[in-house]
């Protein structure tokens, strides 16, 4: 556990941006913060959340979890507590490797997929994870990791992954009944497109129209729009 001191919201420098446009913006404000600490927790894993509005703008930083020099526990619902309290509808989370490597392990991986449902269930939007060091990061985000993780059903709740299977089985369904539909309208214009052809030939050879429709199986009025196109 952190003492209260250290849990605490993160103040801004007087250069850095109050706008996140892109991950290089996040890591230049989270790298600065990282190299504040003092030698001894930057050997520390720590765990940040960046709160913002839904235009990008920064509402707070805070420190959630200080943990060991390989590992740091968080409470799912406690790092969406001041994001609740802030009306933050978008939030980035970041956390330090002081071992310098920059892969994510399954834990942070782990850690993710349970926040993304968190996230959803509060109506926040979680927009991406950094792991960070010293001198670069990744973007769990660019890197596609985020995506794969939001697809996971590892952490959604029962009834939520039936629906999800229910919500897919009918878009399958409607996509398919498009598709049919589709064939259909295009072998009734192709049927169409051949009796016309035919019904020109067999005038052109002077047939009456009426033998035509006994030819063709099609009653009178059918004949009659199939001359109207054909004229």
């Amino acid at each position: 556990m952190i003492s209260q001191r250290e849990k605490m919201d993160i103040k801004l420098a007087k250069n850095d941006k109050r706008y996140i446009q892109s991950t290089d913006d996040v890591y230049s404000i989270m790298q600065r913060v990282l190299l504040r600490e003092n030698k001894i927790d930057q050997e520390k894993e720590h765990f940040w959340i960046i709160g913002m509005n839904q235009c990008g703008y920064i509402l707070y930083i805070e420190l959630i979890a200080l943990g060991t020099y390989k590992a740091v526990n968080i409470e799912p619902m406690n790092v969406f507590r001041v994001a609740v309290m802030k009306n933050a509808s978008r939030v980035i989370i970041v956390h330090n490797h002081p071992s310098g490597s920059l892969t994510p392990s399954e834990d942070d991986k782990d850690t993710t997929d349970r926040l993304i449902q968190v996230a959803r269930i509060l109506n926040i939007e979680l927009t991406d994870h950094l792991i960070i060091t010293p001198r670069s990061y990744i973007s769990f985000r660019t890197i596609r990791l985020m995506e794969e993780l939001e697809q996971s059903l590892k952490y959604v709740p029962p009834y939520q992954v039936v629906e999800r299977i229910r919500k897919e089985e009918k878009k399958i369904a409607k996509e398919q009944l498009a598709v049919e539909k589709s064939k259909t309208k295009a072998e009734r214009e192709k049927r169409e497109k051949l009796m016309r052809a035919t019904v020109t030939a067999l005038l052109d050879k002077g047939v009456p129209t009426e033998d035509i429709a006994k030819i063709l199986e099609i009653t009178p009025k059918a004949m009659e729009r199939l001359i109207n196109k054909t004229e």
